[in-house]
């Protein structure tokens, strides 16, 4: 009976069918599970179907996260204290009686600013005014001790007294101003109420306007120019300005770094700009202006009558050169770099293929290698960043090293310039002035770069603070490290 039931079951069709059919589906259900959780998760991974943010707000939030990981940059910076002003203006005083001129005159702007401390909403009611509203800084010479000091006046529009009383000028006491009525002559009235016998040598500031100029001219005073040890007092900073330097240019830094790796193919210049400003306006940083360039838009230095709309893809250089003000000081810092590569695909990694390679790879080194060219010419830039070296040889140097990498001509502007309260300050750093002698305490940007037509721009832009001895000192944090760590 054994026999029997065991040769049935051998006999019967479905169980040989069944046993065949059930090994198949034990080998091949693993591999068929595999590829279908592969499918589904490459699906979810490339088109994100519950995504309900969009890729600006994503981008924008993975930025500002990123930035708020360290402020370490903000920790020593704090306003300047009323003070520094009074300190400015007696080391202005003495710069003018050196240079044996009897004051120096100005109106509201950038040293305005600096020798008084009025922004630039406060002095926007003063411009541009008709009326003329002066400062003038005379040198005082103590007979005993021979001590120079400065002595402030102000003139002013009578009806505006007042006014100029609130402005919150930093004074040792009750502020000086000479007051004129509407129709009085207000440089006559000046020289009456200053320099009433004599004729006096007047040095006015580079940004005071000229139809104020030729009223000095026209009732007894000689102006000069700015320069000299007068000059000097500005470009020279203090202790608290380098720190105010240090915060708002690194800061800028660390927001442009902070938003790289978050940044996706298929933005526009015009996204990454507003990407940029939110990030770092979250931390009270004023908008100064943001240029984001894109590949052949960056040929041109500040990119020509770009949109503004080309779309950045994983191949893409990108430049954004930027400034933005933090307690009346200035950032202007410059990076190029490539966004992240893309990512190897859930399918690919899982399969072991290769990947498919980049059709623009001979473009893609050029880039690579540009970029390491203009960080060449920074590096040798910087060691020429010292006291009594001529501006000039910090050019010189920098576009040396682009020259004989056989980029000849493709450096198309000065290799920086001073930074303060005003992004553009003197001294300039250009390859004819050889005049102009560095001092420690200057402060420079050192921003070589390549623009090739066409193609792309490259441009690396720090901040430069000259010691007494030894190498110069990066005040805008780290230097770029690579396209990818810039």
């Amino acid at each position: 009976m054994e026999l029997d039931i065991k040769n049935k079951l051998h006999d019967d069709p479905r169980e040989q069918s069944w046993r065949p059919h059930r090994a198949i589906g034990l080998r091949q259900l693993p591999r068929i599970w595999l590829v279908a959780t592969a499918a589904a998760l490459y699906l979810t991974w490339t088109i994100r179907p519950f995504e309900t943010r969009s890729q600006f707000d994503r981008v924008l939030q993975c930025s500002i996260d990123n930035f708020h990981k360290d402020l370490y940059f903000l920790e020593h910076a704090r306003p300047i204290e009323a003070s520094e002003f009074l300190e400015r203006r007696d080391n202005l005083a003495k710069a003018l009686h050196v240079s044996g001129v009897d004051g120096f005159v100005l109106e509201p702007g950038y040293t305005f600013q600096y020798y008084a401390n009025i922004s630039q909403p406060q002095w926007e009611p003063w411009e541009p005014e008709e009326r003329a509203f002066l400062m003038i800084v005379q040198p005082s010479v103590n007979s005993s001790t021979g001590e120079v000091a400065a002595k402030t006046s102000f003139l002013s529009p009578h009806f505006e007294e007042g006014r100029v009383r609130m402005l919150g000028i930093p004074s040792d006491g009750e502020l000086d101003i000479i007051v004129w009525e509407e129709h009085w002559n207000p440089y006559s009235t000046l020289r009456e109420g200053l320099f009433p016998n004599k004729t006096a040598v007047l040095m006015v500031d580079e940004e005071i306007r000229d139809f104020l100029v030729r009223g000095l001219d026209s009732n007894g005073f000689k102006t000069v120019g700015l320069g000299g040890e007068v000059e000097a007092v500005r470009q020279t900073k203090t202790p608290a300005e380098i720190e105010l330097l240090r915060a708002v240019n690194t800061g800028t830094i660390e927001g442009i770094r902070a938003m790289r790796p978050c940044l996706e193919p298929g933005l526009t210049e015009n996204q990454v700009i507003k990407i940029l400003d939110k990030t770092v306006g979250t931390i009270g940083f004023e908008l100064f202006f943001d240029i984001v360039l894109f590949d052949s838009n960056a040929a041109l230095p500040h990119g020509g009558f770009a949109t503004g709309d080309k779309v950045l893809s994983h191949e893409t250089m990108v430049l954004i050169d930027a400034g933005y003000h933090h307690l009346g000081y200035s950032s202007d810092v410059c990076r190029s770099f490539l966004i992240n590569p893309p990512r190897k695909s859930l399918m690919r990694q899982l399969f072991r293929l290769p990947e498919l390679r980049n059709r623009n790879s001979g473009f893609h080194a050029e880039k690579l290698k540009v970029w390491d060219i203009v960080l060449e010419a920074q590096t040798e830039a910087g060691k020429m960043f010292v006291p009594n070296g001529t501006a000039a040889s910090v050019d010189i140097a920098a576009r040396k090293v682009i020259d004989d990498a056989g980029y000849m001509g493709t450096f198309t502007h000065r290799l920086g310039h001073g930074i303060g309260i005003k992004a553009h300050e003197s001294p300039y750093l250009n390859k004819g002035n050889h005049d102009t002698l560095l001092r420690a305490g200057m402060t420079f940007t050192a921003e070589p770069g390549i623009y090739l037509e066409n193609k792309f721009g490259v441009r690396h832009e720090d901040i430069y603070l000259v010691k007494e001895s030894g190498p110069a000192e990066v005040i805008s944090g780290k230097r770029a490290v690579s396209p990818y760590e810039p």
